[in-house]
């Protein structure tokens, strides 16, 4: 990575690189340039590039419109428009989870404004995205077993054959994804992009912020955020729950069936969301 790190520096002309995070899929570094502009560095590494590949694509499109811009990308990094050091979880632990959900919303509402003049990109549908709650779904079928993912798994196909609202979509929308930009207010980065109904923009939502587990769990906040979701995007109530649903079981799907105690945690919390939008959801709407 430091050679990479190295070659990146030389090749858009960066100073003053800072490690921000590191994971699996990308090293993201803070950096300078044009004399004193704070960026955003993210090299990918070969898990990453893949997934972020479409990411790119996705913010390029947005153009800057509740995201960051990109600046600079290949196959191996992207250069982006730094994003602020706020990020949204703050406004989260400072006790207002029912106004970050506000915020989210509008950031939403720009991200899936229509862009007149500019073509849709090529990008994953989200029947695509949902491969692995179908492969889940479908063995425990096999079995006799009608899972949680089995019934996920029909209401993500409801949602799909029914679809509504379609658009170019970030793809992973959460308090973890924004930050405040000091003059261009809540902006979304770490796109994965996506196309397809908007209400599942929205969903993974619900199932943050992380280390969050009574808030995130609870019945209540479920009710109450999606309903803030809905109104503030003007989407149907029953529909974006019942993607909340089939998200969360999508999500608790990419676990293996071998998993360490954290991983199980988290799988263990994502189903408690999954259930309770289950109790409100539409699959007629």
């Amino acid at each position: 990575m430091t050679t990479d790190l190295d070659h990146y520096l030389r090749l858009w002309d960066l100073r003053d690189p800072d490690l921000l995070a590191e994971t699996p899929r990308s090293a993201v570094y803070a950096a300078t340039r044009n004399g004193g502009e704070k960026v955003a560095l993210k090299l990918l590494t070969p898990e990453g590039a893949g997934d972020e590949a479409d990411g790119a694509i996705a913010l390029r499109y947005f153009d800057g419109h509740g995201a960051v811009r990109l600046l600079e990308a290949d196959d191996g990094a992207h250069l982006l428009e730094y994003a602020g050091d706020e990020e949204l979880a703050q406004v989260v632990w400072r006790g207002d989870d029912l106004g970050a959900a506000t915020i989210i919303a509008g950031v939403l509402n720009k991200l899936h404004q229509p862009r007149p003049g500019v073509p849709v990109p090529p990008l994953r549908t989200l029947r695509l995205r949902f491969r692995a709650l179908f492969d889940r779904a479908a063995r425990d079928e096999a079995s006799g077993d009608n899972s949680i993912y089995v019934r996920g798994a029909r209401a993500a196909e409801y949602l799909l054959s029914t679809a509504r609202d379609e658009c170019v979509l970030h793809g992973d929308i959460q308090h973890h994804n924004i930050r405040r930009h000091p003059v261009r207010g809540w902006l979304a980065y770490d796109a994965k992009g996506l196309y397809g109904e908007r209400s599942y923009d929205a969903a993974n939502t619900l199932c943050n912020p992380s280390h969050a587990d009574d808030r995130v769990i609870s019945e209540a906040r479920m009710l109450q955020v999606s309903e803030i979701l809905a109104d503030g995007m003007g989407v149907d109530l029953g529909r974006l729950r019942a993607f909340v649903f089939a998200y969360a079981c999508l999500s608790a799907s990419w676990f293996g069936d071998v998993n360490t105690a954290e991983d199980e945690h988290v799988k263990r919390q994502i189903l408690a969301v999954a259930r309770n939008a289950e109790r409100h959801a539409d699959f007629s709407a």
